[in-house]
């Protein structure tokens, strides 16, 4: 089972067996990580979703937001470290900002035992983060800051037409767009494990030129998909991700060697 963390959300049965592969998902700017839960039952026993709140967020609010993306990736890698000392293999998955920090933490987990890849979701290469227009809007205030959120798409309606919905809605997401645009790539080997990229046919924001560049940061050709839709194209169709997500749970899990059979010791 899963050691309790206050950096993971799951829907997990816990008189059900676990399964093979877990996968650590990192929701979008100013997403809410407990969306991912509701993936769970497409995942079905391939794999254990597992949703990335960091502090500041969620059940976490009380405790100081971290101050950056590196902080971020700092104390996420440490938890899932410590998860996996179990030795079951694992996924990281992130969508737009999720992606960003979910490979900086795989860079820090690259090494550990249990990494079976990466999947990252509506995102440009890091190397080339953060574009030119994340630095803008993470300058603007107001009704500016959410117009120019709206290209993102991503904002429902009662947000963008109602201001007090938003002085209540859109702190968080003000400060992961300021994350963001603080985000200073560094150049760093290639990842050892697979990486995967998945895409809306549709996003405004993520073309091939920034996908291509994504091969730098891998040591074999990342895996590719494409879905219908723009840069949220998996709103309110889990599948476009979850059928992605399932042949690589499988994958890893077959991938364990036998000798490392899962036992729980009751």
């Amino acid at each position: 089972m899963v050691a309790p963390s206050p950096w993971f959300l799951t829907s997990e049965n816990g008189a059900a067996p676990e399964p093979a592969t877990r996968v650590y998902c990192f929701p979008h700017a100013g997403g809410n990580p407990r969306t991912f839960l509701d993936w769970q039952p497409a995942m079905g026993r391939d794999a254990r979703i597992l949703a990335v709140c960091p502090p500041g967020r969620g059940h976490r609010f009380r405790e100081p937001a971290l101050p950056s993306v590196a902080a971020l990736a700092d104390g996420a890698a440490a938890a899932i470290a410590l998860a996996a000392t179990d030795d079951r293999p694992f996924l990281l998955f992130g969508h737009s900002f999720g992606a960003a920090l979910a490979f900086e933490v795989a860079r820090r987990l690259d090494a550990v035992r249990g990494l079976a890849g990466l999947v990252v979701s509506g995102c440009s290469a890091p190397s080339l983060l953060p574009t030119p227009r994340v630095v803008r809007t993470a300058r603007l205030e107001g009704r500016a800051f959410t117009e120019a959120v709206g290209f993102f798409g991503g904002l429902p309606p009662e947000v963008v037409e109602d201001e007090a919905v938003q002085e209540l809605l859109l702190p968080h997401l003000k400060a992961d767009f300021r994350l963001v645009a603080e985000y200073r790539y560094r150049p760093a080997a290639p990842l050892d494990v697979p990486v995967t990229l998945l895409n809306g046919t549709e996003d405004p924001h993520v073309d091939a030129v920034a996908l291509d560049a994504w091969t730098r940061e891998c040591a074999t050709e990342p895996g590719r998909h494409w879905a219908e839709g723009g840069h949220f194209y998996f709103e309110g169709r889990p599948e476009a991700v979850t059928r992605v997500l399932r042949p690589l749970a499988r994958a890893a899990a077959s991938a364990t060697p036998a000798g490392d059979e899962y036992v729980e010791l009751i």
